[in-house]
């Protein structure tokens, strides 16, 4: 595998930009002075003649750096509804079409090409201005560094806490935000994790615009996870409760309320709750190749360091019990959910092996099967309740419990998430319903959950079932 460097677009195609690119500036120079309906559809004249250009044409052409970037002030800048979905959309489109990061064939086999000169909305290092500007920051005040990217997490959870606020344009804008900037992060990302695969080159993930901006001495990485788990949680209640008043909604007017921005925001919640997950997963996989590399000896101390992300969630989820629930109801990512259920039990179950950076014990991590084999009398059931409570043990057991049928149905075959099961679903299905009984002898009097007695019918169920199968 090879790593290449994408050539710069053809000097014609740069040059059938000029006018759209005069177009742009005078576009984007022009708020204040001209009459916001011009303004509106110049904007939308603008956007509609780029995707022409760029995306509709016979033979279409690359947007050039000042394309790119008035496409995404028109996002930031608009208060119409209309502009701001069209510029995500065309955004997102542009990056598909143009991605940065990405796989090729060559002569030699597959290749991992950068187009390390194509535009992006962050700003994370001092050589990211584009030569048309002579390095003039002032023209990359909008785009995104570390720091901006948490105040805007860090504005959502205020909105999302302000009933008052939740509904607005501003609010949709932030959420749309966040959408098309976690799906950068992806699509830069994920090539090169695959890339790193292959490789095994850790510069190939260091360079990430992910790695880049969570190593920034501007984000404190903490605070942050903190504030993505109560966006998380918070867009979670509100679906709750958009779910509890939507027979409501439907019988008023349209008189009484915006029903479109009331569709879209709620549509949008959905997307920034899915957008937040996928920043988690990406972290929690970059994670997972950092301490490859450093067991490898492949990484320096001018690579940062911080706590690993499932650390950082861990501690939350604990200190803040109440969170655990939703959390993990929210959480649907099986491979990752496990892991969370896992390490959770390992923080009471007995103390870790000791791992260093050149040493890898993974042997010794927890899987399904060890922790329910804790459960498997009532003497030890009772000393991990003491630890955890009753009502955390079931929650944690009948969540790993339901990412085991999920798994077992799931035609991929996910290898490493079967791995930390660690057992066939008879066995599991039957370790399972064993510690509750253990869980009732304990406590005759327990208190059992209508999640938690689903979980315990349907393993029931697939016990009668897989025995019946085996005879």
């Amino acid at each position: 595998m090879a790593t290449l460097r994408a050539p710069p677009p053809p000097a014609g195609a740069a040059a059938a930009d000029g006018g759209i690119e005069e177009n742009a500036m005078a576009i984007l120079d022009t708020a204040g002075i001209k009459d916001a309906r011009d303004l509106h559809d110049d904007r939308a004249a603008f956007l509609e003649t780029v995707r022409s250009a760029c995306l509709a044409a016979d033979n279409p052409s690359p947007p050039s750096w000042r394309m790119y970037n008035a496409v995404f002030q028109i996002l930031q800048n608009s208060s119409s509804l209309e502009l701001i979905i069209a510029s995500f959309h065309l955004l997102v489109e542009l990056g598909e079409k143009y991605p940065r990061a990405y796989w090729t064939d060559s002569v030699s086999g597959k290749a991992f090409v950068v187009v390390k000169e194509l535009w992006s909305p962050f700003h994370l290092c001092s050589d990211v201005a584009s030569g048309e500007f002579g390095g003039n920051t002032r023209h990359l005040d909008h785009l995104f560094d570390s720091s901006r990217f948490s105040s805007l997490i860090e504005d959502m959870v205020e909105t999302a806490n302000d009933t008052d606020a939740n509904n607005g344009i501003e609010h949709i804008k932030n959420m749309v935000l966040l959408q098309y900037l976690v799906s950068t992060l992806e699509a830069d990302f994920i090539p090169r994790r695959d890339a790193y695969k292959e490789s095994l080159d850790w510069v190939i993930s260091r360079e990430s615009l992910l790695q880049m901006l969570l190593v920034s001495r501007k984000l404190a990485f903490k605070s942050f996870v903190k504030n993505c788990i109560s966006l998380l949680l918070s867009q979670y209640y509100q679906e709750v409760e958009d779910g509890v008043s939507s027979k409501e909604c439907s019988a008023k007017s349209a008189s009484d309320l915006d029903s479109s921005i009331a569709v879209i925001s709620s549509e949008f919640k959905r997307k920034a709750l899915a957008s937040v997950q996928k920043l988690f997963i990406m972290v929690m996989n970059l994670d997972l190749i950092r301490k490859e590399a450093d067991t490898m000896g492949l990484t320096t101390r001018a690579d940062g360091c911080r706590n690993p992300i499932l650390d950082v969630i861990l501690d939350e989820l604990t200190y803040n019990i109440s969170y655990l629930s939703p959390f993990l109801l929210t959480f649907m990512e099986w491979k990752w959910k496990l892991e969370i259920i896992l390490q959770y039990f390992s923080k009471y179950c007995g103390k870790p092996a000791v791992r260093t950076r050149r040493s890898d014990n993974s042997q010794h991590d927890l899987t399904l099967e060890n922790v329910l084999s804790l459960f498997s009398t009532a003497a030890t059931a009772k000393g991990i309740v003491k630890k955890m409570s009753s009502e955390v043990v079931q929650l944690l057991l009948a969540n790993a419990y339901q990412v085991c049928l999920s798994v077992e149905g799931d035609c991929s075959k996910d290898s490493d998430t079967r791995k930390r099961i660690g057992a066939t679903l008879l066995q599991i299905s039957d370790s399972f319903v064993s510690a509750f009984q253990n869980l009732r002898k304990i406590n005759p009097n327990i208190e059992i959950l209508p999640f938690e007695k689903e979980a315990l019918f349907t393993a029931a169920t697939m016990i009668r079932i897989l025995k019946n199968g085996q005879r």
